[in-house]
């Protein structure tokens, strides 16, 4: 029997696979649905998830990820507050809510671009105290603007990686590309800081 495939679920165990999954995303033009991008299993062409940006919310720096059925499952948005303006660093914040509407935060981003570390790896931060999420801190090395890298956790092992075809890359088409997400881990998690990069970057969820 193989080991048992540690599962890291931050937004919902359903969404952590006990295989590798790879994922297929295509970006929106802003003047469809006012930005974002949507998200589909490469193998079986069917949605995955969606992403919506501020275009569509009508708020600046703030996106919605849902499902395939377009249930929420999380709330980006930027963090605020006294912390973050005495910090000069721009944090994210992705965000879960329950049925009556209270958001939870879940996970942390700090924006590179605000915090002068255009070139080191970005920090993202679990907020959970859940014991099976196994890892508290991962690191976004390489560069996301040309669809070329990894989520790695503390142990210096890949989760994610987003990558674009040979075909894509002679073509020049950074509209089309995929994530490779390892076995359990939270696939809803990973198309967040996606999301959150897709932003940063000035990408199809930027009004």
């Amino acid at each position: 029997m193989g080991a048992k495939v540690k599962e890291m679920p931050v937004v919902s165990k359903m969404f952590c696979s006990s295989t590798q999954v790879v994922l297929e995303v295509r970006t929106r033009p802003r003047v469809v649905g006012g930005g974002g991008f949507v998200v589909t299993d490469l193998h079986s062409q069917a949605v995955v998830f969606r992403v919506d940006g501020c275009g569509v919310l009508g708020k600046k720096d703030q996106m919605t990820v849902t499902d395939a059925d377009q249930t929420p499952l999380l709330l980006i948005r930027h963090k605020g507050g006294i912390v973050e303006a005495l910090s000069l660093c721009k944090q994210w914040g992705g965000y879960t809510q329950d049925y009556v509407g209270t958001q939870k935060l879940v996970f942390t981003l700090k924006d590179p671009k605000a915090c002068f570390a255009n070139n080191r790896p970005v920090r993202v931060s679990i907020e959970q105290k859940d014991e099976n999420i196994y890892c508290k801190n991962f690191w976004i090395k390489g560069y996301f603007q040309d669809k070329e890298c990894n989520i790695i956790d503390s142990g210096g092992d890949v989760i994610a990686q987003v990558g674009v075809t040979k075909e894509m890359k002679k073509m020049e088409n950074k509209d089309l590309y995929h994530v490779v997400v390892k076995p359990g881990i939270d696939q809803a998690f990973v198309v967040g800081v996606i999301a959150i990069l897709d932003y940063i970057h000035n990408g199809s969820t930027r009004c």
